[in-house]
């Protein structure tokens, strides 16, 4: 028997979609008489913020997990909704690579979550194969030690 829909149109569940990510946003810390407070920066201070991801994402649409939300996905009507959440829940994951404290946990997302690849994994030089510039400058150092003899 077929679960029943959880969203009967892709605008009720980009409704659910966007007051996820505004609640990820968190609210801005305010002091006594209202103000906001702002850090060194000058940035304000949120309390609550939080990082957007698939997971986080599926639990806030009422999935009981992320591959519900994956299994959703393949209903045609909602393919798009779900892609573009999950694509700026990547393009969050994205943007913390440039951020010394998120970049690690978020290399681990952007490669498990959505299938990005390390270049240096297939790079010329890895798993034993030789690097085309390391071989090149060798045989040229054998041909100076040839020539010294």
């Amino acid at each position: 028997m077929a679960r029943p829909k959880l969203y009967e149109t892709p605008k009720q569940m980009q409704r659910a979609i966007d007051k996820y990510f505004k609640n990820c946003q968190g609210k801005p810390l305010k002091d006594d008489k209202g103000n906001v407070l702002t850090d060194k920066r000058g940035n304000p201070i949120l309390i609550g913020a939080k990082a957007p991801t698939v997971t986080g994402l599926a639990l806030a649409l009422g999935f009981n997990s992320r591959q519900a939300l994956l299994n959703y996905q393949a209903r045609e009507e909602f393919n798009d909704t779900i892609t573009c959440a999950k694509t700026r829940c990547e393009e969050y994951a994205e943007s913390r690579l440039y951020d010394r404290d998120g970049a690690r946990g978020a290399e681990f997302s952007l490669k498990y979550n959505f299938k990005w690849e390390d270049q240096r994994a297939n790079a010329p030089g890895s798993e034993g194969e030789e690097d085309p510039l390391s071989k090149s400058l060798e045989e040229f150092a054998k041909g100076l030690d040839a020539d010294a003899e």
